[in-house]
């Protein structure tokens, strides 16, 4: 299962890298205000998994850099994914507002976000 499981992850990194999409255009001051509000998001993700790569694709899209976390093979990244969040599923959206953490588990409700920030 685990075999099928590789296989499976890197046939999807390949397709999405053959069919990555295209990202938004912006004026350079709506391209500045977009990087700002990114500083205060971080993904949890594994790269193989079809869900992270389906919200990968969405911040390609919007033309938005975040900060990536490997939970799963980054211990730090994992045990912070853990605490903050309460446990280890990916992806996860951390959103830091005012100091305040949410966590944002699944790839519908992340993707919609960042459409509704972003676009």
């Amino acid at each position: 299962m685990k075999f099928i499981r590789v296989v499976l992850g890197q046939v999807i990194l390949l397709l999405n890298f053959i069919f990555t999409p295209r990202g938004v255009k912006r004026s350079q001051q709506a391209q500045l205000a977009a990087n700002q509000k990114v500083d205060n998001l971080t993904l949890y993700q594994f790269e193989a998994c079809p869900f992270c790569v389906k919200v990968r694709r969405e911040l390609k899209r919007q033309s938005v850099n975040i900060t990536l976390k490997d939970a799963k093979n980054d211990l730090q990244a994992r045990e912070e994914l853990h605490t903050g969040g309460g446990k280890i599923k990916v992806p996860c959206l951390k959103i830091n507002h005012q100091g305040v953490d949410t966590w944002m588990y699944e790839s519908k409700d992340i993707v919609a976000y960042l459409q509704k920030e972003f676009a």
